[in-house]
């Protein structure tokens, strides 16, 4: 097995495995602050351990710089990841994955505004048309309006966690020199501490068989997952992992209507190949070129594409 087609199947298990993560949030029948908590918790372990026995920790490559923007990305993550859970209950799985999925173009607008990164004309048209395919999927109706606003509640939730994994993302973009494990260590570590004043331990007496959800929650999808994506990452090209990444979206909707009977709409799922297609087009816009003139001691030659991986949902 050659060394692509290796990380195209690590990359497509981690996805497929992150698609079947909305079924157990809900499974799990816990709050999704006590969801997060105990993810984060079991995740910490699984990680910390993977670290551990790669022996990693001793030249960590962290500086008190690197170190606090791992931090300042974990409150982000952890943050995002309690919203989508809330968006699980108010809307669905399916849509509320679909309206998640339009982080990229967040990572891009926080760039312009934050950092001041070029937003081309192109770039701009392309998240316009995935805000059409979001306003398509969102299936929004009068009655939403009326009817306590649930729905619209859930959608705001969906929209929150991809902005606040959007900043998570630019954060963790400025840190360099530093293994991703470590990074996605950091940031799970700091869910302790930061998710237990919100966390209910009282209610998880007696949950019996639901602790297997969350433990599974910690280990395969925070431990496994990313172990497997990170892995991918550093043998793809940067158009394969973007295509792979729509694996997770589709995955997800499949399990909401196997498991709890859930489907999106005919005008609905007109949205989701708008949504798919601006993201790539914008994942996969070339950076501009810049010209250097060529020496002999220092040919000039192609770099290396930055990766641009699917999110650590």
């Amino acid at each position: 097995m050659t060394s692509q087609n290796k990380g195209t199947a690590q990359l497509t298990t981690a996805m497929v495995l992150s698609g079947t993560l909305g079924v157990f949030v809900v499974e799990s029948g816990a709050s999704p602050f006590n969801v997060v908590f105990f993810r984060v918790l079991f995740g910490a372990l699984a990680l910390g351990g993977y670290v551990l026995a790669r022996g990693w920790l001793r030249d960590h490559g962290f500086t008190s710089r690197t170190l606090g923007l791992a931090v300042l990305g974990g409150v982000f993550i952890v943050f995002n990841w309690v919203f989508l859970f809330q968006s699980y209950e108010s809307t669905s799985i399916s849509v509320a994955t679909v309206v998640y999925h339009t982080q990229p173009f967040y990572v891009v607008l926080l760039g312009a505004l934050l950092f001041r990164e070029r937003l081309t004309a192109a770039k701009a048209g392309w998240i316009g048309v995935a805000f059409a395919g979001l306003i398509l999927v969102s299936g929004v109706t009068p009655g939403d309006f009326a009817g306590g606003g649930t729905y619209l509640l859930g959608l705001g939730q969906a929209l929150l966690a991809a902005l606040l994994y959007g900043l998570s993302t630019v954060v963790t973009k400025r840190i360099s020199g530093v293994r991703p494990h470590l990074i996605a260590l950091v940031q799970v570590l700091v869910g302790i501490p930061l998710l237990l004043p919100f966390a209910d331990l009282g209610a998880m007496r007696g949950t019996g068989a639901d602790w297997g959800w969350l433990v599974g929650l910690g280990i395969i999808h925070t431990g496994l997952m990313y172990v497997l994506m990170y892995a991918a990452y550093a043998q793809l090209p940067t158009a394969k992992i973007a295509v792979l990444a729509f694996t997770y979206p589709a995955v997800a909707m499949v399990m909401d209507w196997l498991v709890y009977g859930h489907h999106i709409g005919l005008v609905q799922a007109l949205g989701v190949p708008l949504i798919v297609m601006a993201s790539l087009k914008v994942t996969l816009a070339k950076a501009p070129r810049v010209v250097t003139p060529r020496t002999p001691s220092a040919p000039a030659g192609p770099s290396a594409p930055e990766p641009a991986g699917p999110t650590r949902r």
